[in-house]
């Protein structure tokens, strides 16, 4: 049995040696590669973007990288729309090693992840996702932010933003007074949104709005169109505000910090690239979606109204400063995060219509 092992360890040495010789490589017979089992979770259907490039852009790519070396080979088993995670519970899903990796939606992760949900408690930002993205990936290099994902023995690999925020309702609004006495569903961050407004925010998620509104426990959600289309808001809240409430960063995609260091050096690689494709592509995608989104809105008969720009300054003058409650919560390294985040938007030119550091 060693002589066979021996012959063909010299076979394969053999077939390097000579391919180097050629100028060119040969990959290693499949019987030589390593296979790493990963199980990749999302809460979220692949109906939405953030899990659809988990599957059509990150795992090809790593899977392409990983093909160049011939030393490795993932054999992925995939669970989303909460067959295995459900959403909220991806980051203890993954901490527990129940699966490898995923997305992690930050946005419902406030107590836990405060400082990844800086976007969220400055709302009426950019309403550009890509220019959020950009700001994001900057303050992902933060040490704090670093530390944050550590705690809970995760690592950052890429994250995503989702696009302008607006309100669909059953109910039509033109001013903010028609918001009194009226309940709007919300991932939980978003709903100090509504604060002194007279609108009663109700916690939800994009798996719940279609029943929920439907069966009257609010009167609408916080929503943006690449979304709403897909869950097919159109038919229980057809009216839907351009509120310009922002592009939101909502969560990313992690892994298991234990599974992590354990990887080759070369497979972290193809998992890096795997992770800027995803970005990228995601974000190609979102963009080309959303004028699509609003026509198919409107085709299936729904409504879109821009707020009129007076009573759009109204909602922004009436809330509370959102940051105010966000830093008591997470403490100090909040202030440094708020200001590096809302300074790299800065950057780019864009000026807030309050600037909630400086109040």
């Amino acid at each position: 049995m060693k002589s066979s092992e021996t012959n063909r360890g010299a076979l394969r040495a053999g077939i390097a040696v000579l391919a180097a010789g050629l100028g060119f490589s040969v990959p290693l017979p499949a019987a030589a590669q390593e296979s790493i089992k990963m199980t990749m979770a999302a809460g979220h259907p692949p109906i939405f973007l953030w899990v659809k490039h988990l599957r059509e852009t990150f795992i090809p790519t790593v899977d392409a990288e990983l093909a160049r070396t011939g030393k490795y080979k993932m054999q992925w088993t995939e669970a989303y729309g909460g067959t295995l995670a459900k959403i909220g519970s991806e980051l203890e899903t993954m901490q527990q090693g129940i699966s490898d990796m995923g997305l992690v939606a930050t946005v419902f992760q406030s107590s836990k992840m405060p400082l990844n949900n800086v976007t969220y408690f400055v709302p009426y930002g950019p309403a550009d996702a890509n220019v959020v993205t950009k700001a994001i990936e900057y303050v992902q290099g933060l040490p704090e932010l670093t530390a944050e994902w550590n705690k809970h023995n995760l690592v950052y690999l890429a994250g995503f933003c989702i696009d302008n925020y607006g309100i669909a309702t059953t109910f039509p609004i033109s001013k903010v007074d028609d918001l009194k006495g009226k309940k709007i569903g919300g991932a939980g961050p978003n709903l100090a949104w509504f604060k002194n407004t007279g609108a009663v925010g109700v916690q939800g998620s994009l798996n719940t709005f279609y029943n929920d509104i439907k069966t009257g426990v609010y009167d609408g959600a916080i929503a943006f169109m690449t979304s709403a289309v897909p869950a097919k808001l159109f038919e229980v809240a057809p009216n839907f505000t351009a509120a310009d409430m922002g592009a939101m960063y909502a969560g990313a995609v992690a892994i298991n910090k234990g599974r992590w260091d354990k990887l080759p050096d070369e497979v972290k690689a193809a998992f890096r690239r795997g992770a800027n494709a995803y970005k990228g592509t995601y974000l190609v995608e979102q963009s080309a979606r959303i004028e699509a989104s609003q026509a198919a809105w409107l085709k299936a008969g729904g409504k879109i109204v821009k707020l009129p720009p007076a009573e759009q300054a109204k909602m922004i003058r009436v809330i509370p400063n959102p940051t105010r409650d966000w830093i008591k919560q997470a403490g100090a390294p909040a202030k440094k995060v708020l200001s590096a985040y809302m300074d790299s938007v800065r950057a780019t030119g864009y000026k807030f219509a309050r600037d909630f550091d400086k109040e």
